[in-house]
C-alpha cells in the first residue's frame, strides 16, 4: 500500500465523516449520517492496518496481532453494549464511550514516550523526540486524562446509583475550590512544557496525574441541571485529544477525525449553553462562578396540589381542540414512548391536533427526547423544538408534561434569584389547562421546587408514566 494510496483512503474517510455529521444534523437524515459514519470509520481502520503492514514485516508480525486482538475486543463490546443498552442507559454510555477515548489517547501518548521509534516519531533507539512532537504528546495526554477522569464522574452523575458523593447529582462544592483548579491548571501546563523542552519523563508523569485530578475536580462542582452540557463538552474534549495525537503519529486520520468531534462538541455545548442560560466559559471551567446549588430535593415546604386520575386526564385531552406533549426524562425511564404514540394517534383521529415540544436540554443528554420519539416512529412535522413553539403555548388547550420538570419551571423567568433563572423554558404555564405526569411531588435533577405544579390551571397525575399513558389511551377508547 502506497502513501498516496493511504492518503487518498484517509481523505474519503474524513469525507465519510463530514457528511456523517451533516446526516445527522436532521432526524430524516440521520439514518443515512450514520451509514456514513460507519463506512468512514471501516475505512480508515482497514487503511491503517494496512499501513501497519507497510512498516515492515517486523512490525507487522508481532504488532498485527494486537491490532487485531483489539478490534476483536472492542468491536465486541461495542455489538454487546449497543444491543443491551437501554434509552434510558444512553447517556451513561456516551459518558462511558468518552472516557474510553481519553484513556486511550493517554495509553497511545505513554507508549509515544516510552518507545517512540516502535510509533515512528522517531528512527533510531536513543534518539530525542523533537520537541514539537513532545508539545503535542503533552497537550493530547493531557485533555486525554482530563476527559477521562471528568467523564467517569459524569457516569456516575447521569446514573444516580452510587451513593459515594462525587456521583451526586447535587453540585460538590468546597472553600477553595476555583483556586485549586487554577492551582492545578498552571501546574500541569507548567509541567508540560517542561517536559517539552526538556524532555524530562518525571515531569510527564506528574503532569498526567494532576490531569486525571483535575478532570474529577472541574466536574463534581457542576450540577444535575448542566449536565448534557458536560456530556456535550467532554464529547469535544475527546475529540481535542485525538486530534493531538494524531499531530504526534503524523495521522492525518486521526487529525481529521478529532478536529470534527472536538469542534462540533465545542458548537453544540455553546448552543446549550445560550439555551440554558449558563456562561459557555462557567461550565467549560466546572463551575467557575457558577452559582451556589439548590437545596437537596424533598426540602420544599409541603404545598396542596390538585390532582386527578388518568381518565381525568383523558377526559380534558378529548375534549381539546389542541394539546401540547411535553417529553422529560420520566417519560424515558419509563418506557412509555410506544404507548404515548399510540395516544398521540387516537386524539389525532377524534380531530384533536396534536404536537411535541422538545427543549435543547430535555433528559439527561443532547438530542434525547428527539431520538425516543423518533424511536417510536413519532411524525417529524409533529415534533417542534423550543424555539418554534414557545408562541404556541398561549393558544393551546392543554399541555401534557411527562417526566420534564426543570424545562417547564416558571421560576427561570419570574424568580432572579433561582438557580435557573433566566433559562429559557418551554412556556407550558401560559396554556390553558396544564396535565403534569410524575410518580411524585419530588424536585427535578436540579434539585429545585417546580411552581407549574402549583397553579390553579395545572392537574396533577401521579403514577408511572406507562401505565398512566396506557390508562388513558384505554379511557379514550
Amino acid at each position: 500500500m502506497s502513501m498516496n494510496l493511504v492518503t487518498t483512503l484517509y481523505l474519503i474517510a474524513s469525507i465519510c465523516f463530514i457528511q456523517a455529521l451533516k446526516g445527522l444534523s436532521h432526524p430524516t437524515s440521520s439514518r443515512r449520517g450514520n451509514l456514513f459514519g460507519m463506512l468512514g470509520m471501516a475505512l480508515a481502520i482497514i487503511t491503517t492496518v494496512g499501513l501497519v503492514f507497510k512498516l515492515g514485516s517486523e512490525i507487522a508480525t508481532t504488532g498485527i496481532g494486537y491490532v487485531i486482538v483489539g478490534l476483536l475486543v472492542g468491536g465486541t463490546a461495542g455489538s454487546i453494549m449497543a444491543k443491551r443498552v437501554e434509552m434510558t442507559k444512553m447517556p451513561e454510555l456516551v459518558a462511558f464511550m468518552h472516557s474510553m477515548i481519553g484513556l486511550a489517547a493517554v495509553f497511545i501518548a505513554i507508549a509515544a514516550v516510552v518507545e517512540p521509534q516502535s510509533l515512528g516519531i522517531v528512527k533510531q533507539l536513543g534518539d530525542a523526540i523533537p520537541a514539537g512532537n513532545r508539545l503535542e504528546l503533552f497537550l493530547g495526554a493531557a485533555i486525554g486524562a482530563i476527559t477521562f477522569s471528568g467523564s467517569v464522574i459524569a457516569f456516575g452523575k447521569l446514573s444516580g446509583k452510587y451513593k459515594f458523593r462525587l456521583f451526586q447529582g447535587a453540585p460538590v462544592q468546597f472553600a477553595g475550590q476555583h483556586k485549586l483548579n487554577l492551582l492545578l491548571g498552571l501546574s500541569t501546563i507548567g509541567l508540560g512544557l517542561v517536559f517539552t523542552f526538556t524532555g524530562n519523563l518525571g515531569a510527564f508523569a506528574l503532569m498526567l496525574a494532576l490531569a486525571f485530578v483535575m478532570g474529577v475536580l472541574i466536574i463534581i462542582p457542576i450540577g444535575g441541571a448542566d449536565m448534557p452540557v458536560v456530556v456535550s463538552m467532554l464529547n469535544s474534549y475527546s475529540g481535542w485529544a485525538a486530534a493531538g495525537i494524531g499531530f504526534s503519529l503524523n495521522n492525518s486520520m486521526l487529525i481529521v477525525a478529532g478536529s470534527l468531534v472536538g469542534s462540533s462538541g465545542a458548537i453544540l455545548s455553546y448552543i446549550m449553553c445560550k439555551a440554558m442560560n449558563r456562561s459557555f466559559f462557567n461550565v467549560l471551567l466546572g463551575g467557575f462562578g457558577g452559582a451556589v446549588a439548590a437545596g437537596p430535593a424533598g426540602a420544599q415546604e409541603a404545598r396542596p396540589v390538585k390532582s386527578g386520575s388518568s381518565d381525568d386526564a383523558a377526559f380534558l385531552l378529548t375534549n381539546a381542540d389542541t394539546v401540547i406533549i411535553v417529553p422529560g426524562y420520566g417519560l424515558a425511564v419509563a418506557r412509555a414512548q410506544h404507548s404515548l404514540m399510540e395516544l398521540a394517534e387516537k386524539l389525532t383521529h377524534r380531530g384533536v391536533t396534536v404536537k411535541f415540544a422538545i427543549h435543547p436540554v430535555a433528559g439527561r443528554m443532547p438530542g434525547h427526547m428527539n431520538v425516543l420519539l423518533a424511536e417510536a416512529e413519532v411524525p417529524y412535522e409533529q415534533v417542534f423544538e423550543m424555539e418554534d413553539i414557545n408562541s404556541d403555548f398561549g393558544q393551546t388547550d392543554v399541555v401534557l408534561v411527562l417526566g420534564a420538570n426543570d424545562v417547564v419551571n416558571p421560576a427561570a423567568k419570574n424568580d432572579p434569584n433561582s438557580p435557573i433563572a433566566g433559562m429559557p423554558i418551554l412556556e407550558a404555564y401560559k396554556a390553558k389547562t396544564v396535565i403534569v405526569n410524575k410518580r411524585s411531588m419530588a424536585s427535578g435533577y436540579a434539585g429545585l421546587d417546580n411552581e407549574l405544579f402549583y397553579l390553579d390551571k395545572t392537574m396533577m397525575v401521579f403514577g408511572d408514566a406507562k401505565k398512566v399513558i396506557e390508562d388513558m389511551v384505554k379511557a379514550v377508547d
